[in-house]
């Protein structure tokens, strides 16, 4: 049997014909692919009775990927289009859009329990290479069954006409928003989560 997959010929090199920029978003692709990630939010997303040209599972991953290259809309779903010898035609704005609005509570658990799902076989996979699990350590001390928090933040730039508003420390105002990342085979959920706070001066 022919292996058929977009990636069975894939390799790496800095030399040749037929390149594709950006390798890293066909890497993020891949390791959705190899992890069961598209093909179990292709499940979630399948309604009963409709069969879609592009699979609404790589329509999702290939959102999120384009997101990694910089997509701020939904019409950015073209930065895919120069990775079409590689991944194929990328879903139109429209396919886009028709994935998204099947966003309702219920659809959104079934993706929330996929990645919980997908997260744990990964980190299984990780606990059972020779290493093991790749424990923080912190001064010579290895911090074993810790989840550890990583928090990301940014300034949103907002205008304020509050009294007496100050800027920050980087001279600017707005909302500083703080991304939380847990990491670890212990999270069951999304595992991201928005937390904002009022930055000073902010109003």
């Amino acid at each position: 049997m022919d292996d058929t997959r977009w990636d069975h010929r894939l390799k790496v090199t800095g030399e040749g014909e037929s390149l594709a920029g950006h390798a890293g978003a066909v890497l993020l692709r891949k390791l959705a692919d190899q992890a069961g990630l598209t093909a179990a939010l292709g499940a979630a997303l399948a309604r009963a009775g409709k069969f879609p040209l592009i699979d609404r599972g790589v329509a999702l991953v290939s959102m999120a990927v384009a997101i990694a290259l910089g997509a701020r809309s939904m019409n950015d779903i073209a930065l895919l289009a120069h990775h079409e010898p590689v991944f194929g035609a990328p879903p139109s704005d429209t396919t886009v859009r028709r994935t998204l609005e099947l966003a309702d509570p219920r659809t959104l658990d079934k993706i929330a329990r996929v990645r919980a799902a997908v997260r744990g076989h990964v980190w299984s996979l990780i606990c059972a290479t020779p290493a093991g699990f790749p424990w923080l350590a912190v001064a010579g001390k290895v911090l074993a069954g810790w989840l550890v928090i990583d928090l990301d933040a940014t300034l949103i730039t907002a205008c304020s006409d509050k009294e007496g508003a100050a800027p920050t420390f980087k001279m600017g105002y707005g909302l500083l928003t703080e991304l939380p990342e847990v990491s670890s085979q212990f999270s069951g959920h999304a595992g991201l989560a928005w937390v904002t706070v009022a930055a000073r001066g902010w109003g």
